[in-house]
């Protein structure tokens, strides 16, 4: 059995209540790939989820560790998440850099995936930051320097453009999706699907004895609406893709 890693997709969000002369604050968790996580499911996989604030602790730190999976998926989740455990960021500690493990176990032969968000790639403000970091080096994509959303509120659709393992049977035409980010796909790397603009969805390449994907959006709101979501091409799409990073 196939088994994956699905880190990330997860956030609190702390508000502060106005009334008067009266405040107060209220707390709220939220995850968001149960599309995602949903998809995998049915197709049998054995999948580990780690929020964000577990991957900070207990993202594998060697390549042993990381031997237990065959993929691994990062969503929405940040590179300073690997990079500043609190052993570094609080008591000042040398300690692995657990995304130069992450590369060394694609390249013998792992399969890794990141999907798009507001902490992917460089996401908002580049407050994700991945250009720069070892695991850039085993991406299919080169990376802006900067903020590379593009919002997209109107809808935009995207396309297969030529055939592949991880889109049989998938329309050729997708539901729109409301943004994604911007990325150029290495010299090596096959594009699956594009948007209209030509702008890659999906880019896919080898590395080593391993396979690497990057999808542009994302697995859930706010850029992937349930008409995307409910889309049977989407359950197929992620559950080939897996499958082929797996090297199945």
């Amino acid at each position: 059995m196939t088994r994956v890693l699905v880190a990330g997709e997860s956030w609190s969000v702390t508000s502060i209540h106005t009334k008067g002369f009266d405040s107060f604050t209220t707390v709220d968790y939220e995850e968001g790939g149960a599309a995602l996580l949903g998809a995998l499911d049915a197709g049998g996989f054995d999948v580990t989820y780690m929020p964000c604030h577990v991957a900070a602790k207990e993202f594998p730190w060697t390549l042993d560790e990381l031997s237990s999976y065959d993929v691994v998926l990062l969503s929405d989740i940040g590179a300073n998440t690997f990079l500043l455990p609190a052993q570094t960021f609080i008591k000042g500690q040398k300690t692995t850099n657990r995304l130069a493990v992450l590369r060394d176990w694609v390249r013998a032969g792992g399969g890794l995936g990141m999907v798009g968000g507001y902490m992917s790639f460089q996401g908002i403000e580049a407050k994700a930051n991945y250009r720069g970091t070892p695991l850039a080096e085993v991406l299919p994509v080169t990376l802006e320097t900067g903020d590379d959303r593009e919002e997209s509120p109107e809808g935009v659709t995207a396309h297969l453009t030529g055939s592949h393992a991880i889109t049989a049977g998938v329309d050729a035409s997708f539901p729109p999706l409301l943004g994604y980010q911007r990325f150029v796909p290495t010299a090596s790397a096959e594009v699956l699907a594009a948007f209209d603009d030509d702008a890659p969805l999906l880019v896919v390449d080898g590395v080593g004895s391993g396979r690497t994907l990057a999808y542009a959006s994302d697995i859930g709101p706010h850029w992937a609406p349930e008409e995307f979501t409910d889309w049977d091409g989407f359950t197929t799409m992620w559950q080939q893709a897996v499958t082929w990073l797996a090297g199945r």
